[in-house]
């Protein structure tokens, strides 16, 4: 079940970029109301979103513009169409998260964001 949506600045495929890493752009990740109470302790720094690609041909098990399957690629076409992107936190206010460097397109699902520094550290 999704926490939010993206309000981005991309409103089509063909505008987002490949990889959001390289684009400044703002983009702002609108919380429903159970996980807004929960973003307090984000107040900036970097976060991992996970999205759900909503546009994304599921259909796809094989690249051809990468002569490659989908699972060896980073391509929004695949059964699963789960996206990620590490982001810089600006701020956060209310049920609003504002970020750079997400390369989702408006009105993505998100389905859940994660502290980096907790990636790894076992289970807990």
């Amino acid at each position: 079940m999704p926490i939010g949506t993206v309000s981005s600045p991309y409103k089509s495929l063909e505008e987002a970029p490949r990889q959001g890493a390289g684009r400044g752009e703002i983009s702002r990740i609108l919380l429903d109301e159970r996980s807004g109470r929960i973003m307090a302790d984000l107040k900036g720094g970097r976060a991992l979103v996970l999205y759900w690609l909503h546009k994304a041909d599921r259909t796809v098990v094989f690249s051809r513009e990468r002569g490659k399957g989908v699972f060896a690629t980073r391509g929004q076409d695949r059964p699963n169409p789960i996206g990620f992107a590490l982001v810089e936190v600006l701020g956060v206010e209310g049920r609003e998260v504002r970020v750079k460097h997400l390369d989702a397109i408006d009105g993505t699902p998100v389905l859940d964001i994660l502290d980096p520094a907790t990636l790894g550290a076992g289970h807990g």
